[in-house]
C-alpha cells in the first residue's frame, strides 16, 4: 500500500467511513503487535496494549496531518504506549513483590539448553531495561526493529547525530553490563 493510498483511506475515514479504519487496522496489527512485544514479552499485555494503540489512533486520526508517514505516526504512539506500560508495571512491582514471588515458583523444569537461553535472553532484557530512556528507545528501533537513522529520527524528533551517539552509548552500556553479569 503506498503512502497516497494511506492518506486516501485516511480522508475516507475522517468523513465517515468506518471501513478505510478498518483497513487500515488490517494493514498494521500485526507490525504494531511485534514492536509492543519486542518491549513487553508478555503476550497477553503486549496484545492489550496493541488494542489500545488502535483506540487511540481511532480517537486521534482525525488531527493526524500527514507531517510524517502513517506508518512513522502510528509507531510513535505504539512506542509511547508502551513505554508507559512498562512504567505501570514497575510502579506495581515497587509495591507488590508477592507477584515476582508467584512467578518464580511456577517455572517447571527445562532442558539446561533452554535454560541458559531464557537467562541469556532475560540478561539481556535487563540491561536494556537499564538504559536511559531516549537510549532504550533508539537501541530498540535501530536492533530489533532494523529502522535506518533516518526513519528513527522522524519517530522520536530528533537528529541523526544524536540518534547516532546514543545507539553507540546504549550498545557499550548493554555490553558492559552483560560482561559484569558472567
Amino acid at each position: 500500500m503506498s503512502q497516497s493510498d494511506e492518506f486516501q483511506l485516511i480522508e475516507e475515514f475522517k468523513n465517515g467511513s468506518e471501513q478505510a479504519f478498518n483497513v487500515l487496522v488490517h494493514r498494521y496489527k500485526e507490525k504494531i503487535y511485534w514492536i509492543v512485544r519486542r518491549m513487553i514479552p508478555d503476550h497477553d499485555e503486549a496484545d492489550d496494549v496493541t488494542q489500545n494503540v488502535f483506540i487511540k489512533v481511532y480517537h486521534s486520526l482525525g488531527s493526524f496531518k500527514g507531517d510524517s508517514s502513517f506508518y512513522t505516526w502510528i509507531y510513535r504512539i505504539a512506542i509511547n504506549h508502551a513505554l508507559n506500560e512498562i512504567r505501570r508495571k514497575k510502579l506495581r512491582r515497587t509495591f507488590s513483590l508477592t507477584d515476582e514471588t508467584h512467578q518464580m515458583g511456577s517455572h517447571e523444569p527445562q532442558p539446561l539448553e533452554q535454560l541458559e537461553k531464557e537467562e541469556r535472553t532475560q540478561r539481556i532484557a535487563e540491561a536494556i531495561e537499564r538504559l536511559p530512556e531516549k537510549q532504550k528507545k533508539v537501541f530498540l528501533l535501530r536492533y530489533y526493529e532494523e529502522l535506518p537513522y533516518e526513519e528513527i529520527a522522524k519517530v522520536l524528533k530528533t537528529s541523526v547525530g544524536g540518534l547516532k551517539a546514543n545507539y553507540f552509548h546504549a550498545v557499550k552500556k548493554i555490553g558492559k553490563y552483560l560482561k559484569n553479569d558472567d
